[in-house]
């Protein structure tokens, strides 16, 4: 019994999943309330599910790239859980679910790009094959910055609806689903492949960060 959730994006989304199928999901837009959003969503969806805590054999997190801050929240509640339970935790890049998800539903069928919302005016970028293989990224960048020949594909994401004057033929799905994101990570786990850890994709320092000493006052 898996529990899924991605906290890289403006929005907190929670699966679970038997293996076999999705059994219930919740996603919540809530760009700077993903601390108090997470927990009672994790709750929500078990119990929809009729899932007790102890049923859980792995958690799946999605791992960015992504904002420090909501990021970090989706990561901490992922190691926190599965010290806690002893079950085994498993990182996936959030594009690459993304991107999954963006084939299974149809949107796109030759190669894309998936862009996500980076703030400070940027997206983080990744491209894909028509099967939803990764050939480049993620990277930062702004988006007058990607190569025309990128952007003038199908660009999946939010990152790429917020900038319709670069990506001109900009698709859903806007936003990463839990239930892609555990499906995602099922297939893989089936085909053989390592998932990867926790480690976060943050690709940028965060916006505060610590002070590398006093200043050094001078007498005038």
């Amino acid at each position: 019994m898996i529990l899924a959730f991605d906290t890289s994006s403006v929005a907190v989304t929670v699966a679970v999943h038997d293996g076999k199928a999705v059994l219930a999901e919740r996603t919540e837009l809530g760009a700077q309330a993903h601390g108090e959003l997470l927990a009672p969503m994790i709750a929500s969806v078990l119990g929809e599910a009729g899932v007790g805590v102890a049923a859980l054999t792995e958690i799946v997190v999605g791992v960015g790239p992504g904002p420090f801050t909501g990021l970090r929240v989706g990561l901490v509640t992922a190691r926190v859980m599965s010290a806690a339970l002893a079950i085994p935790v498993r990182g996936v890049c959030s594009l690459d679910a993304h991107a999954a998800q963006a084939v299974a539903e149809g949107a796109v069928s030759t190669p894309f790009a998936v862009a996500t919302d980076a703030r400070r005016k940027e997206v983080y970028l990744a491209t894909y094959d028509l099967t939803g293989a990764r050939i480049t990224g993620p990277t930062v960048v702004l988006p007058a910055g990607v190569d025309p020949a990128v952007a003038g594909g199908p660009v999946i994401g939010e990152g790429a609806a917020l900038y319709p004057a670069v990506f001109a033929d900009a698709r859903g799905p806007r936003l990463v689903s839990a239930g892609c994101l555990a499906t995602y990570a099922v297939a893989r786990i089936m085909a053989g492949d390592e998932l990867g850890d926790t480690t976060p994709m943050y690709l940028r320092r965060p916006d505060a960060v610590e002070s590398a000493g006093r200043k050094r006052v001078t007498q005038p």
